[in-house]
């Protein structure tokens, strides 16, 4: 029933198109877990991904009629990639369904290919079901994005390529889903050929259709899907992948975004290269898997499937990955609106990195601060949230709030009528412990911080924006502090959307 994937895998046409990628060693990461991580780097196919494989073998196996009438597919774009790429090499006709929310940069790539890109509904199962109007009026030929014997068989390779690239000991194979044609191949290969290795499927926790497919032991069609990991957003899995993964497949292990996030850092600090969010899947899941089993010296193989990664998503990825290595905590602390108290808040951080501080004075009695704080581990949160509370401070742990990591961190400000005699200055802070301390040591006493925003970017200096309530008649002795400070900075008082945002009326 299920030994004629071995034949299947082992006589695919892929590599017509696809190169057989590289399993190399990720040193950094493999220290840091205590095992050793091999990265299977199918983001460096011709068109960065694996999908080409599949969808050059189902393509290559249709017969002559078939192809002279063309192709159409639904795909969420590395598929539709594949089966351009495929179609040019065949010459053939390609009709590519995608949904609205795909990538532009996945979209260019579908069209430099010479397909014809029909953009449909808002997920992959949107596109799939119109596309396959569009194939029954125009008499194409599908190619399913995983789906079909074809396409899974063409996956397997990449099981058939570890093996023999690495053939000593694995403990496991970890393997992104989306609709499962990926691990439906590789666990149709490697478990017939070693039964031993572990297949561990990984999934977002809001696009886990497989997951919950095999625990309800029946295909189980999510309502929603979560679109950062767009390309496993699906929300259907297919019949013979489930077929397949419920034979197979050992376990599935689930991840938030912000270990996504994480991974895709993982990958860059050894690689060079940068996953998209379904590529890092698999780095994710191995990482809750060492973690869970506390496993040592073994060998760990992750499927790198995929760098079709917008440009754009890279802020956002930057600023979770500190939260989803658990290295950074971020909490909402309420302190008393009276001078010296912040400097007593910083004194209770001690030597600790601050990633982020966000203030502006709003209330006459308390002053509430947002601020992001570098940690070791993530029981460490849990004791400096509680020295605030030992000082009396009100504190919140945000560190897991959805809300509060993507929207409130931008929205604290505005307006206030307290901030009166308020100059407002751009510095460049040092990047290491005691910059601020320093900062705020030289300030005369009867000055007060009525605004201040940092973030840490990476760089050896920190940008930061403070505001201050100066007296009039102390301006001279501003300028002797600023100048003495040894600080690069900027008067941004006067700057037209400080003004329109956060200054006073006129």
């Amino acid at each position: 029933m299920h030994t004629h994937y071995l034949k299947k895998v082992l006589t695919a046409r892929v590599y017509d198109v696809a190169i057989e990628a590289p399993l190399e060693p990720a040193p950094v990461l493999s220290t840091r877990l205590g095992n050793r991580i091999l990265f299977k780097r199918e983001d460096l196919q011709p068109v960065f991904s694996f999908k080409l494989r599949g969808a050059y073998n189902k393509m290559a196996n249709l017969g002559a009629e078939d192809l002279a009438r063309g192709v159409i597919t639904a795909s969420a774009g590395n598929h539709a990639q594949g089966v351009a790429l495929a179609a040019r090499t065949l010459g053939c006709r390609a009709v590519i369904v995608m949904p609205v929310t795909t990538p532009q940069l996945k979209v260019d790539a579908v069209a430099s290919h010479g397909a014809e890109i029909v953009l449909h509904g808002e997920s992959y199962s949107d596109a799939s079901l119109h596309s396959q109007e569009l194939q029954e009026r125009e008499g194409l030929s599908y190619v399913h994005a995983f789906d079909d014997p074809d396409v899974i068989a063409g996956q397997g390779t990449i099981g058939m390529e570890i093996l023999r690239q690495h053939q000593g000991p694995i403990e496991a194979i970890f393997v992104p889903i989306g609709g499962g044609g990926l691990i439906a191949g590789v666990a149709a290969y490697v478990k017939q050929i070693k039964p031993e290795i572990r297949i561990v499927g990984v999934q977002t926790v809001d696009s886990d259709a497989m997951a919950r497919s095999v625990k309800a032991g029946r295909r189980i069609e999510l309502h929603d899907v979560g679109l950062f990991s767009d390309g496993t957003a699906v929300k259907k899995v297919g019949a013979e992948t489930f077929r397949l993964v419920r034979h197979f497949v050992d376990e599935i292990i689930t991840v938030d975004t912000d270990a996504v996030c994480a991974a895709i850092k993982d990958v860059f600090a050894d690689t060079r290269s940068i996953p998209e969010a379904a590529g890092a899947l698999a780095i994710a899941g191995a990482k809750a898997y060492v973690a869970r089993e506390g496993i040592r010296d073994r060998t760990l193989v992750t499927i790198v499937s995929g760098a079709n990664m917008q440009f754009d998503r890279l802020r956002f990825v930057s600023e979770r990955a500190e939260i989803g290595e658990q290295r950074e905590a971020v909490f909402a602390v309420t302190i008393p609106e009276e001078r010296g108290s912040f400097r007593h808040f910083c004194e209770l951080l001690g030597s600790r990195n601050i990633t982020e501080f966000n203030y502006r004075i709003a209330d006459a009695t308390d002053a509430h601060l947002f601020v992001g704080i570098q940690i070791a581990t993530r029981d460490e949160a849990a004791r400096i949230a509680g020295s605030f509370e030992q000082a009396g401070f009100g504190v919140i742990d945000l560190t897991d709030d959805e809300m509060a990591k993507s929207h409130l961190r931008h929205l604290v400000g505005g307006r206030s009528a307290l901030a009166q005699d308020e100059r407002v200055f751009r510095f460049e802070f040092p990047e290491r412990p005691g910059a601020l301390m320093r900062f705020l040591e030289r300030m005369r006493p009867d000055w007060n911080i009525s605004l201040f925003h940092y973030r840490n970017h990476g760089d050896d200096s920190g940008r930061v924006l403070v505001g201050m309530q100066v007296p009039r008649n102390s301006r001279t002795a501003l300028r002797e502090f600023l100048d003495n400070l040894g600080y690069r900075y900027w008067d941004e008082s006067d700057h037209p959307a400080y003004r329109l945002f956060l200054g006073q009326e006129a």
